[in-house]
């Protein structure tokens, strides 16, 4: 299986929506509202600022995706990228895909000067995914996430 990683396009948007909706149903059982997600996944590519998509394609068909959005550091004078949306289709697991989408990410991170480095988060009982970036060379930090969501 060849397997190539590249920027996703508006094109993706429908594949992305679907594959945000079916991580949100695995990981936390979220049923997300279908409409208001693609206007999201849409919305991203209307601007850029807002972050960027790549996917991983095999055989022309995408399996595999994930998300960045961007953190100034004040302290380190430079970008976070935060690892977001991250899904892989399950008969694609284990082979991986995930880590040819992440060395990409990091190989292109560590190549700028305005990277200072990549941050993600994952929830606490996914011990699969935790292993994984660990694997990965990702070390877990001292901070907790704590948040207001206005929409769910």
């Amino acid at each position: 299986m060849h397997i190539t990683i590249r920027p996703a396009t508006m094109a993706d948007s429908g594949r992305i929506a679907e594959f945000n909706a079916l991580m949100a149903k695995e990981t936390e059982n979220l049923e997300l509202d279908r409409v208001r997600l693609h206007a999201g996944v849409e919305a991203l590519f209307q601007d850029p600022s807002r972050g960027l998509y790549y996917v991983a394609e095999a055989d022309g068909k995408v399996i595999g995706q994930l998300m960045l959005t961007y953190e100034w550091s004040d302290w380190r004078n430079g970008t976070f990228w935060w690892i977001q949306s991250v899904y892989v289709e399950k008969e694609f697991r284990g082979k991986g895909v995930f880590r040819m989408l992440y060395r990409h990410i990091e190989s292109l991170a560590r190549n700028r000067n305005d990277i200072c480095g990549l941050r993600l988060y994952v929830e606490h009982h996914n011990a699969a995914a935790r292993e994984t970036y660990e694997r990965l060379g990702m070390k877990k930090t001292h901070y907790e996430m704590y948040e207001i969501d206005f929409v769910m």
